[in-house]
């Protein structure tokens, strides 16, 4: 089902080079698709994507604005447990991002010059929700509980209607226990359009967040500059390290946990035990047996995934920050010894039971993670990923006077002479 791949300095590089050609430049086809859309909406507004909703959807939603009373409904005819449950999660990752607060600063110097920088929330942000058959609930509590804590004033939310133009409710019971503010029955390319121009009912936001397929994840890479994006996410990918120490059916079920996402995904074990290897792939073929999406999970684990022996652990370590995965699981014998060393991953699961879907639901860290190796660079979504920040600066006329040489002296060798000017002037009556 997955191939062992021994760790040569050649072997595994050319698999990961393969590896890397699932993420490469977006189809043009698609590309033109979704620019033709987003073309297409901001000249038309809400007719543009109403027209796009009865093209790919079947048929326009009974409304296009949820209305409270509708959410609220769902919310009270939701399963207790189900609610509870949200609840529990929300409450770990409202801990969590509680913790990520930052303070507006201001520093007051002798001379009578203040320095600071203002910190506040996005003014208004819009939040994508898969609807269809990857409706993700957990998306909005991850998205929108940051939002919230970081004081953004308006969440927006677009999500797909089922086939039947209703929301669906579990949808928007997360919505209705995350305080999101307006839910519009809009999916796709044009609902990203929507919220980045803004149309006749959809407010125009400042940023966008939230997961989707090609066609959105297009559309939000050619509008960021219109509108702050999260990120632009790859398919799914979870690298577990571990060594004979490691239970090979916590493993297999961790590997297929990412595998079962979608085809493209990414499973990948990098093992210093060739014998854990070789149980891992029976616990495989036996564990597939009974799940659900058996078939996207073999395909993925056939076309996408690998079994990566190394000589070491110190190896094996380096692999995976060369790898630089968008879930990184620990299976070594003292996992918080690695922790340190471990320095490209979105985030890192410690120990046989920081099982990775306990990132995905309940423990608190974001699950909106970079992908495709991006890790190397980009962060996951939190506080921050709402946030603005600007500087500020007074200076009295002899503080300035006490910089003016200094500052004209930089302009000019810049050749900006005018920059120099405008510090000489305050000057001239002098």
């Amino acid at each position: 089902m997955m191939k062992k791949i021994y760790a040569n300095g050649t072997d595994e590089k050319a698999f990961l080079e393969q590896l890397a050609k699932r993420t490469g430049e977006t189809d043009k086809r698609v590309s033109q698709i979704v620019t033709e859309i987003i073309e297409t909406v901001r000249a038309g507004g809400d007719q543009a994507v109403q027209k796009y909703t009865k093209q790919f959807d079947g048929e326009l939603p009974q409304y296009y604005e949820v209305p409270q009373e509708v959410i609220e409904d769902a919310l009270n005819e939701a399963d207790e447990d189900f609610v509870n449950a949200l609840l529990d999660a929300m409450e770990n990752i409202a801990d969590f991002h509680n913790r990520q607060r930052e303070n507006s600063f201001v520093n007051a110097l002798p001379n009578g010059v203040l320095l600071g920088q203002r910190i506040r929330g996005l003014k208004r942000v819009g939040l994508y929700v898969p609807g269809g058959t990857a409706a993700y609930p957990s998306s909005v509590l991850m998205n929108a509980i940051p939002a919230k804590i970081a004081g953004v004033e308006e969440i927006i939310m677009v999500t797909p209607p089922r086939k039947d133009g209703t929301p669906n409710p579990d949808i928007l019971v997360a919505a209705a226990i995350c305080g999101v503010d307006r839910v519009f029955l809009s999916g796709g390319a044009q609902a990203i359009a929507a919220l980045a121009y803004g149309t006749e009912q959809i407010p125009r936001v400042d940023k966008i967040v939230g997961p989707g397929n090609i066609y959105v994840a297009t559309a939000k890479k050619l509008l960021y500059g219109v509108v702050d994006i999260d990120m632009v996410a790859g398919p799914s990918e979870i690298l577990v390290l571990a060594d004979d120490t490691a239970d090979p059916a916590f493993v297999a079920a961790d590997l297929m946990s990412q595998a079962e996402h979608d085809k493209l995904a990414s499973s990948i074990l990098v093992t210093t035990s060739e014998k854990l290897a070789d149980a891992v792939l029976v616990e495989l073929e036996k564990q597939v047996q009974s799940l659900s999406r058996k078939e996207i999970i073999e395909a993925s684990l056939r076309d996408q995934g690998a079994i990566l022996i190394c000589d070491c652990v110190d190896c094996a370590v380096e692999l995976a920050n060369a790898i630089a995965p968008e879930h990184l699981e620990v299976h070594l014998q003292n996992p918080m010894e690695y922790l340190g060393r471990l320095d490209n991953a979105g985030s890192v699961f410690l120990g046989q039971y920081a099982s990775e879907p306990l990132g995905d639901y309940f423990a608190g860290p974001n699950h909106v993670l970079p992908t495709s190796g991006t890790a190397r660079f980009f962060s996951p979504l939190s506080v921050s990923s709402f946030l603005k920040r600007s500087g500020y600066v007074y200076y009295t006329k002899e503080a300035l006077a006490d910089a003016k040489d200094d500052i004209v002296l930089i302009a000019e060798r810049e050749g900006l002479t005018a920059h120099a000017n405008a510090i000489k002037v305050r000057f001239a009556k002098d």
